[in-house]
């Protein structure tokens, strides 16, 4: 009767389908994937990697790998010399030398108005190194001041030294020879080198014309190394007659350093005669100009002369 209305019977014993049975199956089975682990391999070091790719690959075999070329950092100079190479090249150009030396000129010129002092230390320097034989500042300032104009740099130090001839010495030979007497007693002492360039000073009084008599400062110096021996003078200042025969009629007949002067020094008298005089410094009452402006003139002369007998510099 069924099979004749068109309905297909179901077998008997088989549970017709469940709708919350097929959702049930399906939680299971995610629920299994989910809980099977997924090997993922080992991740391999990048530089391990590169390595392993590039011994894989056979020489002249073409490979579809590029990796990226290495340029060199912009930030690093590698021009021969580098940034110091560039400073001594831009120092040594005839221009910025040139520039460089008047700005330091300029310096130096502002720095010495504003302090005169200053002078002998900026100026202090350089190759030259003269030595005064003598310690008295009236001396050896005016000697260094006049290398140093000459030179632009000098080292000139001072050092007391003995004539071995009279305190006054009597014509150019006496005053030539205290001179050179005060350069060889330091020597001799071992107070300067044998080969050392030294500068020495010494004053003498002469009789120029019948009973007009001068005071004169003789200047040497000596360069043992370039085999140069120079001689300046000072400008003669006049000494009234009277202060002269002071001098002589108080030196005994008998002195032992009679032949090169006399014991007594003219400046000596003058102090003892005239007012606020000096022994070591009368010239600027007489002539209105000091004894160490006297000397600095000669010791420029001399200066001037050295260096002209110098041998020129090699770079």
């Amino acid at each position: 009767m069924m099979e004749e209305s068109g309905i297909e019977a179901t077998p008997p014993g088989t549970p017709p389908p469940s709708t919350s049975t097929a959702r049930d199956a399906a939680a299971v089975a995610a629920a299994a994937a989910a809980a099977t682990p997924v090997s993922l391999g080992t991740l391999a070091d990048p530089i391990t990697q590169q390595a392993n790719l590039s011994s894989a690959l056979a020489p002249g075999t073409d490979s579809t790998i590029t990796f990226p070329e290495e340029h060199d950092d912009p930030r690093v100079s590698t021009a021969t010399g580098g940034l110091w190479g560039f400073i001594k090249g831009v120092a040594e150009n005839p221009m910025v030398k040139s520039v460089l030396d008047k700005t330091k000129h300029s310096v130096e010129t502002m720095i010495t108005t504003l302090d005169p002092g200053m002078v002998p230390y900026i100026k202090t320097g350089g190759e030259l190194d003269i030595v005064v034989t003598s310690n008295k500042e009236v001396k050896v300032a005016a000697i260094r001041d006049a290398f140093q104009e000459v030179f632009g740099m000098a080292v000139v130090t001072g050092e007391a030294a003995q004539s071995n001839i009279a305190p006054q010495p009597v014509g150019y030979a006496a005053g030539l020879k205290g001179a050179q007497e005060r350069i060889d007693s330091l020597r001799r002492t071992g107070v300067i080198h044998e080969k050392q360039p030294a500068v020495s000073a010494e004053s003498f009084i002469e009789e120029l014309l019948p009973d007009k008599w001068f005071d004169i400062g003789c200047l040497i110096i000596e360069d043992p190394i370039h085999g140069i021996h120079l001689e300046a003078f000072t400008q003669a200042t006049p000494v009234p007659l009277q202060y002269v025969q002071q001098a002589k009629s108080l030196t005994p007949e008998d002195y032992s350093l009679r032949w090169s002067g006399l014991l007594v020094t003219v400046g000596e008298v003058l102090e003892k005669n005239i007012q606020n005089v000096n022994r070591t410094d009368w010239h600027m009452v007489f002539t209105g100009m000091s004894r160490r402006q006297m000397i600095y003139g000669a010791a420029k002369a001399l200066a001037g002369m050295y260096k002209q007998q110098l041998p020129p510099r090699t770079v």
